[in-house]
């Protein structure tokens, strides 16, 4: 089914929506909108707005999200296998219980988004604002991880072993029992040296000019 230009703000849609059809919306206003458990695998989503959209247990597999958005949309225990997002805000969206397997967040707003106890195999983003986000427990294990911006996020037990961050901004950033080993942060802003933070990066790999601030924090001076 296509839906172009249609406002289908606080309606109940997963009774509407076949099961054995692609559904294509474009520019449609879903704001509060119920699709709580409908079947939309390989569905397509331009510029649509999504305040408070209901996603919940929707199976979404190979979906599509381009443009638009809106805040505090919920994906709670849905299935997103080969979802992609492009260029969507996704502030304060809730991914809790999703099924997260080769999704990729790109040139997404994602202020205040949580997706700490999403399952799956995980996760790509790329020049993504993650500021004040949660993704405790999340993995980018191997990753490369380029233009994100974690300020003042919640990365506590995260897992990112091995993954190379390439203009990617931590400051503020909560680094509990984070793992950075062998993690290439030599392209990263690593933020204020302090001492939790340091430990958090244990075994990763860091540039020179990064090791003389967090020296210099220190009172040591390099020559």
């Amino acid at each position: 089914m296509n839906f172009d230009g249609e406002d289908l703000s606080r309606k109940a849609l997963a009774d509407r929506l076949p099961a054995d059809e692609t559904h294509f919306f474009r520019e449609c206003d879903l704001t509060e909108t119920d699709l709580w458990g409908a079947p939309l695998a390989g569905a397509r989503f331009e510029s649509c707005v999504l305040d408070q959209t209901d996603f919940r247990k929707a199976d979404l597999d190979g979906a599509t999200f381009a443009g638009g958005g809106g805040m505090r949309t919920r994906f709670n225990d849905a299935d997103l296998i080969d979802v992609t997002f492009t260029d969507v805000d996704l502030s304060s969206a809730q991914f809790g219980g999703a099924l997260l397997t080769d999704v990729s967040f790109t040139g997404c707003r994602m202020i205040g988004a949580a997706l700490t106890g999403s399952r799956g195999t995980g996760f790509k983003v790329a020049r993504s604002n993650l500021t004040l986000a949660n993704l405790g427990g999340c993995s980018l294990r191997g990753e490369v991880v380029e233009g994100v911006r974690f300020d003042d996020a919640d990365l506590s037990g995260c897992d990112f072993t091995e993954a190379t961050f390439s203009d990617c901004r931590f400051i503020g950033t909560r680094l509990l029992q984070t793992k950075f080993n062998k993690a290439d942060l030599r392209g990263a802003d690593l933020g204020e040296p302090d001492d939790a933070k340091l430990r958090a990066f244990a075994g990763a790999i860091i540039n020179q000019t990064q090791a003389n601030a967090i020296l210099a924090a220190r009172g040591i001076t390099v020559l």
